[in-house]
């Protein structure tokens, strides 16, 4: 047997007994609580074993409520705002050494402008 057959076989031994020493304890059967009354176990069982849905993953009844933190004419008046500003697509790391300094007007405000009465 050479040297590195030898080591072969005793590292796979070694292996072996690492991974013998991680098998896993056994804790028993676990203990029912005791604070609540048969009676209450069982018309919880009965509740949910009665609730609608209750196999059914989340994804697959549809689409679930949301909660709304703005008022939708604001959130629509905010999008429109930042679809059409001049320099939507262009931040101050996409060219290099410049910063993007905005020159043309909001078209929002050229257009609140001339309502106005006044000319830009």
């Amino acid at each position: 047997m050479t040297v590195r057959q030898t080591f072969l076989a005793i590292s796979a031994i070694a292996l072996l007994g690492t991974s013998a020493a991680q098998a896993e304890s056994y804790q028993g059967v676990l203990v029912a609580p005791r604070d609540r009354s048969r009676a209450d176990v069982m018309h919880d069982a009965m509740r949910t074993a009665h609730a609608p849905d209750q196999n059914v993953v989340r994804g697959s009844r549809g689409a679930e409520p949301i909660g709304v933190s703005q008022d939708r004419a604001a959130a629509r008046s905010e999008a429109v705002r930042a679809a059409a500003a001049p320099d939507q697509n262009v931040s101050a790391g996409s060219r290099v050494n410049s910063r993007v300094v905005s020159t043309q007007p909001h078209p929002l405000d050229v257009r609140a402008e001339r309502r106005a009465g006044g000319s830009l």
